[in-house]
């Protein structure tokens, strides 16, 4: 099946459902759907050769504070 008319029947697909998303353009190759459900984000990339790599990041359900930030800007001076 062509690429972009996978991409588009996707598209409609989360439409139908009723499920928020949003495209973004980050590499030359390809395009990156994200899809927020409940507890999850869905990232789907759709690649111009036709593949399509698919990552769920899940919630484990834990609220955390202020200390939560901190730790993000902690761990950023590690991933330079």
């Amino acid at each position: 099946m062509d690429q972009f008319r996978r991409l588009l029947d996707f598209l409609q697909r989360l439409e139908a459902a009723g499920l928020y998303f949003t495209l973004q353009y980050l590499r030359e190759d390809s395009v990156l759907v994200t899809v927020f459900a409940p507890a999850a984000r869905w990232e789907i990339e759709f690649f111009d050769d036709g593949n399509m790599d698919v990552e769920v990041f899940e919630s484990v359900g834990e609220v955390e504070g202020d200390e939560a930030l901190e730790r993000l800007f902690a761990e950023a001076d590690d991933w330079d």
